[in-house]
């Protein structure tokens, strides 16, 4: 626009507060009210550090085959980004079979969500599945456990016990308790997981290290937990819960190093008993590849038990001559 002297200016951009001005009640709430849109996979970001595995896997075929013949049963939900993109707050297992499918939008309701909102939505809908690592379980309750304490304005420290203000006198991890599968105990053991390295956490998905031994070697600061990883490896066994608390103490005291973790980890367990060890390329040939090793172990002695009754038959035969 120019003014009477013939110079240009940018008109302003209408403000938040002149466009209430100009608009009411109903029309801002209309523009808040949840709708479901059809929006373009392309357009949807993952959701950032997304706590919960989402592998192509045989449930993710059956997913994908099923979206191709009926489609999407149940909206994602996203949150709209500053950006103008979408960010995925519940349905990152619907998107990847739709990817899968060649399927190149998605139901969705957007929802406003602020980021500790989103959070916290995205936690709860996925404590639903069936199946959680407890991995899964660490990530998502510490997550979900800051961001409570955020909006409560509680000190976010997790290694501590909280100060600050409390809902209804009560703290955020006694309410996320209440919300969850799990105690107020086991949740602060979950989260005490997230103190392990990504490799020992692993083994503790894969059911190696049991839970108990695991918040003991959370402790462990991250150099001496890659020790004990490297002996795990070496001596191909993992420590017990009393292992684990004397790794711990020692590493207290200042006085666990090599020579001790290995100390510690030869030690006879109480129920230990002999193990026949047999070096894996002498048996993969016989095997598909991906065989579990308690697959492997089953057809093992499936097999001696066959050539065990074969040589029996033929010791009958021998003494009925």
């Amino acid at each position: 626009m120019a003014d009477k002297s013939g110079q240009t200016f940018a008109l302003p951009k209408k403000s938040s507060i002149v466009a209430e001005i100009f608009t009411t009640q109903e029309q801002r709430d209309d523009a808040k009210r949840e709708r479901v849109l059809d929006i373009p996979l392309d357009e949807i970001d993952a959701f950032p550090n997304h706590p919960f595995q989402v592998n192509m896997d045989e449930a993710m075929q059956a997913m994908a085959e099923s979206i191709k013949t009926v489609g999407i049963q149940s909206p994602a939900i996203v949150r709209l980004k500053e950006d103008g993109r979408y960010e995925l707050v519940s349905g990152h297992r619907r998107k990847m079979a739709s990817e899968t499918a060649g399927i190149e939008v998605m139901p969705c309701i957007v929802r406003e969500l602020s980021r500790d909102e989103a959070i916290i939505a995205m936690v709860d809908s996925n404590l639903q599945r069936e199946v959680i690592l407890p991995s899964e379980k660490a990530k998502s309750y510490k997550m979900k456990l800051e961001a409570m304490r955020r909006q409560q304005g509680e000190r976010t420290d997790l290694t501590c016990v909280p100060l600050g203000h409390k809902l209804d006198n009560k703290r955020s991890r006694e309410i996320l308790a209440e919300n969850s599968p799990d105690s107020n105990t086991q949740i602060q053991r979950f989260i005490r997981l997230t103190e392990l390295i990504p490799e020992v956490l692993e083994l503790v998905d894969e059911g190696k290290i049991a839970m108990r031994p695991a918040i003991e070697l959370s402790y462990l600061p991250t150099e001496t937990q890659e020790v004990v990883l490297d002996t795990i490896e070496s001596e191909e066994c993992t420590p017990n819960h009393a292992q684990a608390i004397k790794m711990r103490k020692f590493a207290e005291e200042g006085r666990l190093n090599t020579d001790v973790i290995l100390s510690i980890m030869q030690e006879e367990k109480p129920n230990q008993v002999d193990q026949f060890k047999m070096p894996k390329e002498r048996i993969n040939k016989f095997f598909a590849p991906g065989t579990s090793a308690e697959k492997m172990q089953e057809t093992i002695v499936k097999a001696l038990e066959y050539y065990q009754e074969r040589e029996r038959h033929k010791e009958r035969n021998r003494d009925a001559r």
